[in-house]
């Protein structure tokens, strides 16, 4: 069965994803980049090797969506994906169900800094990013590949994402915010887990000592480091010349307030403020 760690992107699934596998799957919970393979991306185009589809049309995939999870779960395993697909559906095709799915993570995080990182991942103008997020049609794909859409994800618009994950009552969700991971990185992970063994109904005891190191070799400075020593494997190459964009841009330092002005502070205010409410961000 499926575990899903689902977010928009720029939302810290990547980050979560190498706290989970460093748990997980290490001896001693130091993370290293061989351990992000444990959890990877669906849909991608190698999980549907087998089924006929046409890669130049954008959906084409999602009629396969349930066939390649029911492929992937043969092996009686719990089987961990981050994806940034909505949970709903394309032309009746669902992107997942109860008999495929244990339950879910939803990592979210303040769209005014989710902003801020489209604009440098998708080398984007903040009003390009804007557009991106409130696109209800917004798909995402790999744009090196001409009329090649195999690992297409649909994405749809921020809020719209995020809804579709935290409002259904298919499977259990925990709904974790990126702000509160970042404050309390060692008590949320440990909520997590927990979580995990209540969905999947395996309890083992929580190992602290591993935990804490999970919790160290992930902080930002250290992922940043090891990207500028060896290079990270979800970055990027950029649009406009061969370098790869760093994947670690800000992190911290990632603050809306300190990077926009004070009139598009407000329109962003404006625009999110009902979702801000809702999910306890300041407005």
């Amino acid at each position: 069965m499926i575990f899903w760690i689902a977010s928009y992107p720029k939302s810290g699934n990547t980050w979560l994803r190498a706290l989970l596998s460093s748990y997980l799957y290490s001896d001693d919970g130091v993370f290293n980049q061989d351990l992000l393979k444990n959890i990877g991306q669906f849909p991608e185009k190698r999980h549907f090797s087998e089924f006929n589809y046409d890669a130049k049309i954008v959906t084409d995939t999602s009629k396969f969506w349930i066939k390649a999870q029911e492929k992937i779960n043969l092996n009686n395993k719990l089987n961990i994906f981050k994806t940034h697909n909505i949970l709903g559906s394309i032309n009746n095709n669902n992107f997942t169900n109860k008999k495929n799915t244990f339950g879910a993570i939803y990592i979210v995080r303040d769209p005014r800094n989710v902003l801020t990182s489209l604009q440098n991942h998708y080398e984007l103008s903040k009003d390009e990013a804007l557009k991106f997020m409130l696109s209800e049609k917004k798909y995402i794909h790999d744009y090196h590949i001409k009329n090649d859409f195999s690992d297409f994800q649909f994405i749809s618009s921020w809020e719209k994402n995020y809804k579709s994950w935290i409002n259904q009552k298919i499977f259990p969700v925990k709904l974790i915010r990126y702000e509160d991971l970042s404050i309390k990185t060692f008590e949320i992970l440990a909520e997590i887990i927990e979580f995990i063994q209540k969905v999947t109904q395996e309890k083992k005891d929580f190992n602290n000592l591993k935990a804490q190191n999970c919790v160290k070799s992930t902080n930002f400075e250290n992922m940043k480091k090891i990207e500028q020593n060896n290079g990270f494997i979800e970055s990027v190459l950029s649009k406009n010349d061969p370098k790869k964009i760093p994947f670690f841009h800000l992190g911290p330092k990632n603050n809306w307030q300190s990077i926009f002005d004070k009139n598009y502070q407000k329109k962003l205010n404006l625009i999110f403020e009902n979702n801000l409410r809702e999910l306890n961000y300041t407005v």
